[in-house]
């Protein structure tokens, strides 16, 4: 396994995967720009964070661009130094991982659907399958830029022990304990936001299923009811990748 110098193999994995991640968020269309973060913990015992670089976009990062930084925001590495941090990014997703130590990766998007979705008072819908995987999703209000420190505490207690969470006003939040299984949680979240734009969009009445099944369609959907989603599917999204361009692992 290639490593840079002073690296251990553990984050040299990790910088790969979520370089990989982040390669994938790109090419199912959920970017935004040089926008938004996806962060990953790096085993071991200092909890330290990779991050992206504030001023690339999705499918140009590599392992070996990610910045590595603690909890405080703090820099500990720049391979490239061309670019800094996003401060928002780290506002979110250094709560996130502060409070949930289950938690190795954390997913923000401003997709369109997403933006869509956060924006209705309904919220998210059972209409779908795959929406029923997220029949309980939390909500959180908007505060504006996340910038401010003090808002940490409202957003984690918001998101609680969830997989996901909905920014009001704003988009979406996906967590998990690996990178797998936070994209995994991030796509589908993502198709259900899809299926429900579709479906007001047919200005048709709406179809829900009874409250007995989709409390429990919601529950085979939890990751210790049949497995943990998203651990089986991804080799294939890094197959997917080193077909598309390998260039992620540099």
């Amino acid at each position: 396994m290639r490593t840079a110098s002073g690296m251990s193999p553990e984050e040299w994995e990790t910088r790969v995967q979520l370089a990989a991640c982040y390669r994938l968020v790109s090419h199912f269309g959920m970017s935004d720009l040089i926008y938004n973060h996806i962060t990953a913990r790096i085993p071991g015992p200092d909890g330290h964070l990779l991050i992206n670089p504030y001023g690339m976009m999705y499918d140009e990062i590599t392992a070996s661009s990610l910045v590595r930084i603690d909890l405080d925001g703090q820099v500990l590495s720049n391979p490239q130094g061309e670019y800094g941090i996003n401060a928002a990014g780290y506002v979110i997703h250094s709560a996130v991982h502060g409070a949930r130590h289950d938690v190795q990766c954390v997913i923000h998007t401003h997709t369109r659907a997403g933006m869509a979705v956060s924006a209705l008072k309904c919220g998210l819908l059972p209409l779908t399958q795959t929406a029923m995987r997220f029949a309980k999703i939390p909500y959180h209000d908007y505060e504006s830029v996340a910038i401010d420190l003090d808002e940490r505490g409202r957003l984690v207690a918001d998101l609680g022990r969830s997989e996901a969470m909905i920014l009001r006003n704003h988009g979406l939040l996906a967590v998990g304990p690996s990178i797998a299984q936070a994209f995994n949680t991030l796509y589908w979240l993502e198709m259900a936001c899809k299926a429900q734009v579709d479906a007001l969009a047919a200005n048709r009445e709406l179809c829900l299923p009874p409250p007995e099944v989709i409390e429990k369609t919601w529950h085979l959907y939890q990751p210790g009811t049949r497995r943990p989603f998203g651990e089986l599917e991804w080799p294939a999204m890094l197959r997917l990748m080193d077909r598309k361009d390998p260039g992620y692992r540099e």
